[in-house]
Parts: C-alpha cells; sequence; structure tokens
C-alpha cells in the first residue's frame, strides 16, 4: 500500500487534544473565563460515509460547559447544555486559548459567578479581595 502524502492546507493545524482540548481560555484583558472541553467541526455528519477527497474538517467553536460528571460517569452533555465560544473569536492558541473578546460577552463562566455571588461571597472574608 503506497502512501498519498498530505496536500498543504491553508492555516494551521492543530492536534485537539494537545493544543485546545482542557486549556484555560483567557478573554481580551487576560482575565481566566473558562477551559475548553470539546470542539464543535465543520463536515461530515458523524455515522456517514465520507467520500475520497472531502475537505478536512474545520473547528467552528470551542464548547464549554458542566462536563465533569459525563467525565467522571461516562457518557456526553447534552449539547444544550454546552456553550459555544465560536472560533472567530480565538485571537491565540499558545499554553492558554486567548479570546479577543471580553469575557462579560459570553455566559462560559456563569458557574464560576454563580458560586461566587451565592457560596464564596457568605463566607465571612468572602467579599474580600485578597490582593
Amino acid at each position: 500500500m503506497k502512501l498519498v502524502p498530505v496536500p498543504p492546507i491553508a492555516g494551521r493545524t492543530l492536534d485537539a487534544q494537545l493544543h485546545l482540548l482542557d486549556r484555560q481560555a483567557l478573554d481580551n484583558d487576560g482575565v481566566p473565563v473558562t477551559t475548553v472541553d470539546d470542539l464543535e467541526l465543520s463536515g461530515p455528519e458523524p455515522g456517514t460515509e465520507i467520500p475520497e477527497g472531502t475537505p478536512a474538517p474545520v473547528i467552528t467553536a470551542l464548547l464549554t460547559g458542566p462536563v465533569l460528571g459525563t467525565r467522571i460517569f461516562g457518557g456526553r452533555p447534552p449539547s444544550s447544555r454546552l456553550i459555544r465560544i465560536p472560533w472567530k473569536d480565538v485571537a491565540d492558541v499558545g499554553v492558554v486559548i486567548k479570546l479577543g473578546v471580553s469575557g462579560d460577552s459570553l455566559d462560559a463562566d456563569w458557574v464560576e459567578r454563580w458560586i461566587r455571588d451565592k457560596i464564596i461571597a457568605r463566607i465571612p472574608g468572602g467579599r474580600h479581595d485578597p490582593r
């Protein structure tokens, strides 16, 4: 069997597991927003046959949400529970993923805000900034 070389692709090739999944995402002010739990890709639907010559999938969004339980017990959270961060909002991929938008414009950190406002703030000294 002869291997056919992969044709050059415009853009950057990323290894999703190495460069994207479980990476922290920072907003345009450097404030942590979330971690990447999954990716949304363009391309054929899962389970369909892929004809030869079909272009490679492209990342359309980063997905984040309540996945801890599914990682422990298995399964997948419903897609309606995942929060989409459009790929066009990603400014840079490095040690962290830098977004080109403010974290306030995203709903990705609502769990952290809820815990901060409803639980931590009620602990004596919980409203004090440790800096």
